[in-house]
Formats: structure tokens, sequence, C-alpha cells
């Protein structure tokens, strides 16, 4: 991904925005915790559901490891709330519809399917530490077995 410029050690992007259920979300909320922040392509999609059900099974788990979880993509509100609560998703879904999330922490850009080039979210992780600090990224997301990546990968 070539506009990836934030990297492990940086302080996180201030962040803010409304959850499925309009609750206001933001960066300073998890200060003290670690925060698993996923962005994602598109509610509803096959790799994305897989990701966020992965997540959601094992969600107790990365609790007990000290982790929060929330979910970012570009869909609006209500598009989180129905795939929220189809997969019954126990964390939150962050609607960047204005784009300013996805383009603080660099996710947006160019993107190829079926030899057509278009703009879009990248599938990137992002393990934030107690103090606001990017602690690791995983940019190759293992949509099956999320969770285990991230706390398989914790240094």
């Amino acid at each position: 991904m070539e506009n990836m410029k934030l990297q492990a050690g940086d302080k996180a992007p201030e962040f803010e925005g409304l959850d499925q259920y309009g609750k206001k979300i933001s960066l300073g909320d998890f200060k003290g915790k670690k925060l698993v922040l996923f962005f994602y392509p598109k509610d509803n999609t096959p790799g994305c559901t897989a990701e966020a059900c992965n997540l959601r099974d094992n969600y107790d788990h990365l609790k007990k490891k000290g982790f929060e979880l929330v979910g970012i993509s570009v869909d609006d509100l209500s598009s989180h709330k129905k795939f929220a609560e189809k997969f019954k998703l126990p964390f939150s879904l962050i609607s960047d519809t204005n784009k300013n999330i996805v383009n603080a922490y660099g996710v947006w850009g160019e993107k190829k399917m079926y030899g057509k080039t278009y703009e879009g979210t990248h599938r990137v992780t992002f393990i934030i530490n107690e103090k606001a600090h990017i602690e690791q990224i995983f940019e190759k997301v293992n949509t099956k077995d999320h969770a285990n990546q991230i706390i398989e990968n914790k240094k």
C-alpha cells in the first residue's frame, strides 16, 4: 500500500465518529486501554463478514487479553446497524462517510479488483497501546483468523 505512512511507534491520529447506535466514540475513550482499531472495506461482504465474525467469536478472549475493539468503514450508520444486528457484533462500528478517519490513518486509496481500479478502504488493523501510540499494524489481515493473528503477534 503506497499511501501507508503511519508506523509502529507513531502517535495514533485522533478520531471521533458515531457508531451503529449513534454513540460518539473517540480515541480518548480508550486512554489507558489497548485498542484494536480495524478498518474494513464494506459491511456485508464476504471478507468483511468473515473478519467481523472471527473477532466476534473471539471477543471475550480478546477482552481477557486487555483489548477493546472498534471497526471503521465508510458505510453509513444504518448499514452498520444492520450489519451489527445481523451478525450480533458486540463492538462499535464507526461510520466514516466523510472519510476523515480513513484518510488520517492512511487506509483510503487505490485498489484493484477484476482488472478495475477504484478508490476504497484498505483492510488494515492498528493495535494502539494505552498511551495512544501505534504498537503494531496488520496490513495482511487473515479475515478468518484475525483474532489469533492479533493475539499471537502481540509484542
